[in-house]
């Protein structure tokens, strides 16, 4: 497993590899999100998953600061479930320059997002950056947070990007 930490870096391992798989995350991974990978492994395609911990979906009392970040114990959990390339940015990586232009989807501010403003704004935000860096064949997403993939099925579709979008069975802890 490849660990990588700019985008150039990242362009450049994928240079000439076939479709791969996606799975973006925030790290402090737990069993859901080891099962993404290994349901997205099935696919044959080589694996990226992301660890990027994103202030565009914190909004006001909710503690970017204190999101856990257990980098390496991330990396020993994807390592063993087969992924094959890590991409874990910082901040000044992923928004070298204020980012002034965001995805506002709709039912942004419904539901889930009422309670959370700009929440659902900045993770449509990054996953459009995250799609645009790995330029995945296919992508998966716990099927745990509705609103989030619902937004985020209409985001490929209103972009026409060339993925699919696994939608997968939310996996609890024992």
């Amino acid at each position: 497993m490849r660990l990588i930490h700019s985008v150039s870096e990242l362009r450049a391992a994928l240079a000439g590899r076939r479709e791969t798989a996606f799975v973006p995350t925030m790290g402090n991974l737990h069993p859901g999100h080891i099962a993404l990978i290994e349901q997205v492994r099935t696919s044959g395609r080589p694996v990226v998953a992301s660890i990027f911990v994103n202030p565009l979906q914190f909004g006001a009392g909710e503690d970017f600061q204190r999101y856990p970040r257990t980098l390496p114990a991330d990396c020993e959990q994807l390592e063993a479930a087969g992924c094959d390339i890590v991409f874990a940015p910082d901040v000044n990586e992923m928004y070298p320059e204020p980012q002034t232009f965001q995805v506002q989807p709709p039912l942004a501010d419904e539901l889930c997002g009422s309670f959370r403003p700009g929440h659902f704004s900045g993770v449509a935000t990054v996953v459009l950056k995250l799609f645009n860096m790995v330029q995945p064949a296919v992508a998966v997403f716990g099927k745990k947070d509705y609103q989030q993939l619902f937004i985020l099925k209409g985001l490929v579709r209103q972009f026409n990007l060339p993925i699919h979008i696994i939608e997968a069975e939310t996996t609890r802890a024992a």
